[in-house]
C-alpha cells in the first residue's frame, strides 16, 4: 500500500460525486450551497452526476437551472423510478473520475468528511468507508430494526457486510470499474460494495437529521431491501429447508414409532382429531414458507434471463462522452 500510497499523492485528483435523486426539488439549492465550496477547496477537478430517478416534482427543472450556473454539474435523467441501487449503478457506469463518492442529496451523510476521505485515499486506501457511530437522527424503530438486520447478515451472508455502513464512501476508480463487471438486475450496493473486496479504511460520524424534505425510505421499502441482501448474498433461507425437512421426518418417524408401540400394547385409540388438525395445518404452513423462499429466489432467476437493460436514459446534460452500451429513450 505504501508505494500505492506515494503514487497517489502525486495524482492529480479529479473526483466525481454521485448523487440519486427522487422528488428532491427542496434539498437542490441547500445541498449545492454546502457540498460546493468544499469540495471546490479540496479537490483539482471534479464533477457532480446528480441522477434523476424519474421526480415527479420540479426537481430535473432545479437541476437544469444549476447546470446552467455550472457545468460541473451534469444530469443523468432516467426515463422512469428504477430505485436508488439502480440509479447508484447509473451514476457510478457514467462518473470519469480517478476517485468516486457516492452521496445522498439529503446532507445525511456530511459533505465535510469529503476531504478526510481524500486523505485516506492518498494514503493508498482504495474505498474509504463512512460507518454511523450514531443514529439518534432515526426512530427508535428504525435503529432497532436496523441493528437486527445487520447482526443478522452479518452472521448469513457469505461476504462480510460493514455494519451501519452505507452508500456514503469513497471508491477508487478500481473498485468501481470492479463494481460495473457485476451484471446482476437485483442489486444490493451495500453487498457489492464489500464482495469486490480491495484495501478499506473507515471513517465514524455521527448521522444528522434530513435538512429539509421527507424520506423516502419508508419501512415497506426497507423491509423488501434487507430481503433484496439477505436473498442476495446467502443461500442459507435454502438450506434451512433441508435441515427442517430432515427434523420434522426425524420427528414423525419416531411419533410413528411411538403410536405403533401404543397400538400394539393398548389397541386402537380412536381420539386425535385436534392433533392431527394441528399438525396439518403447521406442515402446510411450513410449506408455504419454503415455496416463498423458493419463490424468492426463482423470481430473481427470472428478472436475469431475461437480460433486460437496468435502466433507460431519458437525457444526459453536461456529459461530453455519451457511453454506447447504455441505451436512451
Amino acid at each position: 500500500m505504501d508505494r500505492q500510497a506515494e503514487d497517489r499523492s502525486q495524482r492529480r485528483l479529479y473526483l466525481s460525486l454521485v448523487v440519486p435523486m427522487y422528488n428532491e426539488a427542496e434539498m437542490c439549492e441547500p445541498f449545492f450551497a454546502r457540498v460546493l465550496p468544499i469540495i471546490e477547496s479540496g479537490t483539482d477537478e471534479f464533477e457532480i452526476i446528480c441522477v434523476n430517478d424519474g421526480s415527479t416534482d420540479s426537481t430535473l427543472d432545479m437541476l437544469r437551472e444549476l447546470h446552467a450556473r455550472d457545468n460541473r454539474i451534469k444530469i443523468l435523467n432516467l426515463t422512469r423510478n428504477f430505485g436508488k441501487e439502480i440509479a447508484l449503478t447509473a451514476g457510478l457506469e457514467h462518473a470519469s473520475g480517478n476517485a468516486i463518492i457516492p452521496l445522498d442529496a439529503d446532507l445525511q451523510d456530511p459533505p465535510e468528511l469529503i476531504p478526510e476521505m481524500v486523505a485516506k485515499w492518498r494514503e493508498g486506501y482504495d474505498s474509504v468507508i463512512a460507518v454511523r457511530s450514531d443514529r439518534q437522527s432515526d426512530s427508535y424503530l428504525k435503529r432497532a430494526t436496523a441493528g437486527l438486520f445487520y447482526r443478522f447478515i452479518g452472521r448469513v451472508a457469505d461476504t462480510p457486510i460493514p455494519a451501519n455502513a452505507g452508500d456514503f464512501r469513497l471508491l477508487d476508480r478500481a473498485v468501481v470499474n470492479a463494481l460495473l463487471q457485476l451484471p446482476e438486475r437485483t442489486r444490493f450496493m451495500k453487498g457489492l460494495y464489500a464482495w469486490v473486496g480491495f484495501s478499506h479504511a473507515y471513517i465514524e460520524y455521527s448521522r444528522p437529521q434530513r435538512v429539509a424534505g421527507k424520506t423516502k425510505w419508508k419501512y415497506w421499502n426497507l423491509w423488501n431491501l434487507a430481503l433484496e441482501g439477505i436473498f442476495s448474498f446467502t443461500t442459507l433461507p435454502l438450506r434451512i429447508w433441508t435441515y427442517l425437512g430432515f427434523a420434522i421426518a426425524s420427528i414423525a418417524a419416531l411419533y410413528g414409532v411411538v403410536i405403533i408401540v401404543r397400538t400394539l400394547l393398548y389397541g386402537v385409540d380412536v381420539p386425535g382429531y385436534a392433533s392431527l388438525l394441528v399438525t396439518i395445518l403447521f406442515l402446510s404452513g411450513v410449506n408455504m414458507v419454503g415455496l416463498g423462499i423458493l419463490g424468492e429466489y426463482l423470481g430473481r432467476i427470472f428478472l436475469e434471463v431475461k437480460q433486460r437493460p437496468m435502466y433507460l436514459v431519458g437525457s444526459r446534460i453536461g456529459f461530453e462522452q455519451q457511453p454506447g452500451s447504455l441505451p436512451e429513450a
